[in-house]
This record gives C-alpha cells, sequence and structure tokens, in this order.
C-alpha cells in the first residue's frame, strides 16, 4: 500500500488518521493475526474496492478480501522477526531450534518482545502457532525444565510473574542464592535448597556459602509452627545433601532424619506429605531407623498408600524378599473387604505386569470386584464434591477388566455383582448401563434381573413389603449415607488429631461405628434393591396369603387368635401381625378354611386349625 493509496483511504474516511502507521505496515508480503481467522500473510492490495487480500492459514481460507476501515484494528501486522513469521520465512532454523535447541527458542521469543518479559500464558499461545496446538504442551512442560538452568532466562517462582529475558547472563545458582538468603519463608526455603543442590552440579560453586546455608536451613527445619512433619523431614534431607561436602556423617546433624520419625503419630499422613522423589528414601529411613519392626510398618504403609507411593511400597519390599508377606496381606484384606480403593486400583492396572504376576495373578476373582464396588461406593459416600474417583473411571475405560474379574464366575456370583453396581452411588446411570452390558455379553440371564423379569413371591425372588415399611427402611438408609456416615467420617477424622492411634480409644469406637453403619447400609441395599412393594389388594378369602387377616383354633387349649400375615418388614407381635417370613406364617401360607398346620416353637409342637379367612385390608 503506497503513500498516495494512504493519503486518499485517509482523505475518504478521516477517522484513519492516527492509524497511519498501521496503514503503512499493511503492505503485501507481511504477516498477520487475526482475532478470529488466525494467522496469515498480505498477498495484494485493491485499490479500487479499498480492500487488503489475505490468504489465511486456518481454513485454507486464501484470498480473503476484507475492507481496510474494518480490519485496521482487528489485524495485528507482525514484525519480520517475530518467531511465527521465522516459522514460516526460515522454517529449517526453527525447526533445529525446536529439536536441538529448545531454550534457545524460547528466548528468541522472548528478546522478540517489546519488555523482554512473558507470562507463561502469552509464550504457551505463540507455541501454539509455531509447534502446533498439541505438540507444544509436552514440549513445553519438558523446556521449563532445561530454562530454570539457563542463565539467561529468569524463571518465575510464582504463575503470577512472568519469565524474562536477561541482558546479562546470571548463573541460575546466584539468582536462587539470592532468593534463599532473602526469603523469611520457612518451607520456601526448603525448597530453594533443594533446588540449589540440584543446579549445583559441582558444590564447590557454593562451597564458601555452605556453612551459612546449612544454618539457615536448619533454623528453617526448627520452625514447627509453620512446617508440618513431612516439611521438617524433607527439609532435613536437603540440608543433609548439601551438608555431605563439609560432613563426614550428616546423620549426626540435629535435628535428624530418625529424630523427626521418632516424633511422628501417623507414618502414612507423614509419607502422604512428602515428595513423590524421596519415597523410597522415606522407606529406607524406616528400615534403619526400626530394625525390629520396620517390616509390619511396611505392611501398614502400604495399606494406606496411594498413587505413586503404593508402587514404591512394593517395589521397596520386594527388594526386601518380602514377595510371599505382600501377597498374603492383600489376599487377607481382600478377604476381610478392608482393602482400600488406591491399592484397588494398583492391583487391577498391573494385574497384567509379568513383575507383579505372583502378587496379583491369585486375587483376579469376582471378589475383587466386589472389593471394587465397595471402595467406590463407600468414597462416593464420603466424597462431598465432584471430584471423580479414579478407581470408577479405570472400571468405566477399560473394557477388559470386568470380563477378566468375572471368568470364573458363575451366574449368580454375576447376578449379585450387578445387582451391587446398579446400586452403587459412585456411577452415573449411564455408566452403570454401560457396565452392565459386560456382565449381560458373559452372563445373558443378568438382563432378565436388570429388566425386573421373572419377579415372583417366592424367597429368592424378592421380598414383599408393604408401603409404609419400605418408605421407613428407604429414609434409614438414606439417613445413614446423608447423616450418620458423614458424622462418623468426622468423628474418625476428630479422632485421629488427638495422637497416637494405638491408645485412642475414641478412634477405635468410631472405626468400630463405622464398621456397623457400612454393615448396615449393605444390608439395607440387598433388602431394598430385592424389595416388591405391595399393597395386599391382590390376596383372596379362597385361601391364605400375604395380605390375609386369619382366625386359628389352637388344638391343645382350643384358644382362638386373629392374626394379620403382612410383608417382610411389618411384623408387629403386640398387635397380632405376623411378618410372611415368620415360621407359623410359612406354613400357613397357600391353606384354606379347615386346613390344620403344625409348627414347633421353642421344642413344643402346636397344632392350629384354621376358621376363618379374610383380606386385611378390609378390615382396616
Amino acid at each position: 500500500m503506497n503513500e498516495a493509496a494512504i493519503d486518499a483511504l485517509i482523505e475518504n474516511n478521516p477517522k484513519l488518521a492516527p492509524s497511519r502507521a498501521k496503514l503503512e505496515s499493511m503492505a503485501p508480503g507481511n504477516y498477520c493475526l487475526h482475532r478470529s481467522w488466525g494467522f496469515g500473510k498480505i498477498v495484494d492490495f485493491d485499490e479500487a474496492q479499498a480492500k487488503i487480500v489475505i490468504d489465511f492459514e486456518e481454513g485454507e481460507k486464501t484470498g480473503h478480501a476484507m475492507g481496510i476501515a474494518f480490519c485496521v484494528d482487528k489485524l495485528e501486522i507482525l514484525k519480520p522477526n517475530d518467531i511465527l513469521v521465522r516459522s514460516r520465512t526460515e522454517v529449517d532454523a526453527i525447526e533445529e531450534m525446536i529439536k536441538k535447541a529448545p531454550a534457545d527458542l524460547i528466548c528468541e521469543i522472548l528478546s522478540g518482545n517489546e519488555d523482554k518479559a512473558m507470562m507463561a500464558s502469552e509464550i504457551e499461545r505463540s507455541l501454539a502457532r509455531v509447534i502446533g496446538p498439541l505438540k507444544y504442551k509436552k514440549w513445553w512442560t519438558a523446556t521449563k525444565k532445561v530454562l530454570e538452568k539457563d542463565p539467561r532466562v529468569g524463571v518465575p517462582n510464582k504463575k503470577t510473574e512472568p519469565f524474562i529475558f536477561r541482558d546479562e547472563p546470571v548463573k541460575p545458582e546466584e539468582e536462587i542464592l539470592e532468593q534463599f538468603h532473602g526469603t523469611r519463608n520457612s518451607k520456601e526455603k526448603i525448597l530453594l535448597g533443594e533446588k540449589l543442590f540440584a543446579l549445583s552440579e559441582n558444590i564447590s560453586v557454593i562451597r564458601e556459602e555452605l556453612p551459612e546455608i546449612l544454618a539457615e536451613l536448619t533454623d528453617a527445619i526448627q520452625n514447627t509452627k509453620s512446617l508440618s512433619q513431612a516439611d521438617r523431614l524433607h527439609g532435613v534431607w536437603v540440608r543433609n545433601d548439601l551438608a555431605r561436602d563439609l560432613h563426614e556423617d550428616v546423620e549426626l546433624l540435629e535435628p535428624s532424619s530418625a529424630s523427626i520419625l521418632d516424633s511422628t503419630n501417623d507414618y502414612s499422613e507423614l509419607a502422604s506429605e512428602l515428595p513423590a522423589n524421596f519415597f523410597k528414601r522415606y522407606l529406607d529411613l524406616i528400615r534403619r531407623t526400626y530394625e525390629d519392626k520396620w517390616q509390619p510398618m511396611l505392611e501398614d504403609l502400604l495399606r494406606n498408600s496411594s498413587g505413586k507411593f503404593t508402587s514404591e511400597c512394593i517395589n521397596f519390599m520386594m527388594e526386601h524378599g518380602m514377595d510371599a508377606r505382600i501377597a498374603h496381606c492383600l489376599s487377607r484384606w481382600l478377604n476381610d473387604q478392608t482393602i482400600k480403593g488406591p491399592l484397588l486400583l494398583w492391583v487391577v492396572k498391573n494385574r497384567n505386569s509379568k513383575k507383579y504376576s505372583a502378587i496379583i495373578a491369585p486375587l483376579v476373582s469376582p471378589r475383587l470386584l466386589s472389593a471394587m464396588f465397595y471402595a467406590i461406593d463407600y468414597e462416593a459416600l464420603q466424597n462431598a464434591s465432584a471430584r471423580r474417583i479414579p478407581l470408577a473411571d479405570l472400571l468405566s475405560e477399560d473394557g477388559e477388566l470386568i470380563p477378566d474379574l468375572l471368568a470364573d464366575s458363575n451366574v449368580e456370583t454375576a447376578q449379585d455383582l450387578a445387582q451391587t453396581l446398579l446400586l452403587n452411588q459412585g456411577f452415573e446411570d449411564l455408566t452403570k448401563k454401560s457396565l452392565v452390558a459386560r456382565f449381560i455379553k458373559k452372563f445373558p440371564t443378568v438382563q432378565t434381573l436388570i429388566a425386573g423379569e421373572g419377579s415372583s413371591t417366592s424367597e429368592e425372588d424378592g421380598l414383599i413389603v408393604s408401603q409404609a415399611s419400605f418408605d421407613a427402611a428407604k429414609a434409614e438408609y438414606e439417613g445413614l449415607i446423608m447423616v450418620k456416615i458423614p458424622e462418623n467420617k468426622e468423628a474418625i477424622a476428630t479422632a485421629r488429631e488427638h495422637g497416637d492411634l494405638k491408645e485412642n480409644s475414641e478412634y477405635k469406637m468410631a472405626r468400630q461405628d463405622q464398621d456397623i453403619l457400612l454393615s448396615r447400609k449393605n444390608e439395607l441395599e440387598v433388602d431394598l434393591s430385592r424389595a416388591r412393594v405391595t399393597d395386599f389388594n391382590e390376596v383372596t378369602n379362597d385361601n391364605i396369603g400375604i395380605g390375609s387377616m386369619v382366625e386359628l383354633k389352637e388344638g391343645s387349649s382350643g384358644q382362638t387368635q386373629r392374626y394379620a400375615i403382612l410383608g417382610a418388614w411389618d411384623s408387629d407381635p403386640e398387635n397380632n401381625i405376623l411378618s410372611y417370613k415368620t415360621p407359623l406364617a410359612q406354613q400357613l401360607l397357600g391353606k384354606k378354611s379347615s386346613d390344620t398346620v403344625t409348627i414347633e416353637v421353642g421344642g413344643n409342637t402346636q397344632d392350629w386349625t384354621v376358621l376363618k379367612i379374610e383380606r386385611w385390608v378390609d378390615q382396616k
């Protein structure tokens, strides 16, 4: 766009005058960014229509004409040294940096910015266009680690701070030392000390300052008010790593790792708060500190472990010849239904691993699936937020898991497990249907259970109950999951805060209450799933059924008695209401007037003759 064309545009539209510099840059051959259409190249200027013609890469939108007045504030004209432009004009050079010199590419991006500083989100937007919206993420994650050691780049400590390109390179050790000495935050000082050790391949670089560094770290570790036990143990290890160049035996420094371990009440909680790269070091510390009891301590840690710590526990125990003990513990916890979700997650994820086959193979059974459903349901009840349940997600995503666990099952067991799944609160309805389909594929008869077909009044098919008793049972169930179980969870958490769990009676009582509550919850789930509500209107006067009012004569005394035979949960002996599940009611069902039944109660035999049969609903 020449000067005369620009003068003509401004004359026709005086509002464009402040944008003269922008108009001058909108020349054919220059690259641009549009807010909606992305990256493009200006290829022509139509002077007659006062439009520029742009080829946009996204959607291959070529030869697109845009009015100058319309696009002047919507286009960003890129400079020739912009990294996005260079990725098209210097393809080989940029590709070389992406593959072999990632830090150089970031330096080019930062130095091309007017302030030589950019937030991570700004850098990511550039990378998405240069490398690709999917490929850049993994590349950027790896590059950030490289930048921490690059003296040309100031890497932010917080997400709210920018990456900075330095005119004069600064050694990372010098920058971290300055931050280390400047901070009063004990936890931050420990983290900076760890960075310092990681960057100082040659510890002599900071040798002169080591005594002061160690003194500051020791003071930080002593801060028990702001640091957890895990933070303090982490700090001891960082200090010891740095101190090995000055001390023959760092374990003699106080506080020592063993002394912090001795003052710990909950070893599992401590493990859960440690950085993952210290897990093995923690397990080895326990082994060395408690030579007479480290093995049962590791078993307890494994039982309460999760994530990477589970794998670390298993591998550490195997390295020390505890394979058989691991297998025994997993089998016992599975049989007792005390195995927890994170450990189950590890088992099913590694069920096809050759390394762990001797440990896991005996566990792959319907019992394992039952334990998974229990753990998922339990976590769903404890989870007040919408947080995902990893075990439930794995069960849904792994299409071979249910078939694998049902390989040695029979149809009755499969039906029970399918019913348990349908009652599970850890899955959405659509997910349940998808999972049940995997049951049906192996056991087609499960379909009748799901569809509710083939129901009858028999004990094995269901329980006949009144609406009132069903509502009462349902209310009890809802009270358990909404009130009592959450309250018990809080009671357990509160009791844990009181210290040593071995001597904590409140904690033991709360856990006993938990067992009772969960047992009752499971019992109600099974009963409610089998319940069939009736209004007792279908019964007749011809013979005795569920819903009959009967008049009986006792043979030895000649006395008469009236009983109502109602649902499984309606028993009320004081008001002469019998559940149809009682021995007398079971003998009477199907009998007619004048029939006699014999039952044995408390070692005594009694004969009862049916005198009269009426419908209970007619007597109310």
